[in-house]
């Protein structure tokens, strides 16, 4: 028996639920984006064109949800697509994220070196005005 791969599928499989997650939300933003952009177009052509009647809502939202669903369709069976965003996930899957303690540490580091260099900032603009000052004066 190989262990090996054994315990590697049920983390590969664990880590397919993002994946399906991550296509959703893909197809969430760009039936939001297609929508807006239809309702614009449409929008445009009526006033510009008499002959065109006024944008329907439900029209608008089954087109643009459905180009958003065939496009997220489109680019989940599509294999390189695929296969990177299952890359991308598992590479996710291996950064170790700081504890709550180190990121606390980081952040009063953080803003302790931002206060320190304003200061070394306005020291050096106060000298540049004082020394430019003295010479046009």
């Amino acid at each position: 028996m190989n262990t090996k791969n054994e315990a590697a599928t049920p983390t590969t499989l664990g880590l397919m639920k993002y994946v399906h997650v991550l296509f959703f939300a893909g197809a969430l933003v760009f039936g939001w984006l297609f929508v807006k952009l239809i309702e614009t177009v449409w929008t445009s052509l009526n006033l510009t064109f008499t002959e065109v009647p006024a944008p329907k809502n439900w029209i608008v939202i089954l087109s643009g949800g459905g180009l958003a669903v065939a496009l997220a369709v489109y680019l989940w069976r599509h294999p390189k697509v695929n296969r990177l965003t299952v890359e991308i996930i598992n590479e996710l899957s291996k950064v170790t994220w700081p504890t709550r303690k180190e990121l606390s540490a980081s952040t009063v580091v953080v803003i302790i070196i931002s206060v320190i260099a304003s200061i070394i900032i306005g020291l050096f603009d106060f000298f540049w005005w004082w020394a430019t000052d003295l010479i046009y004066l």
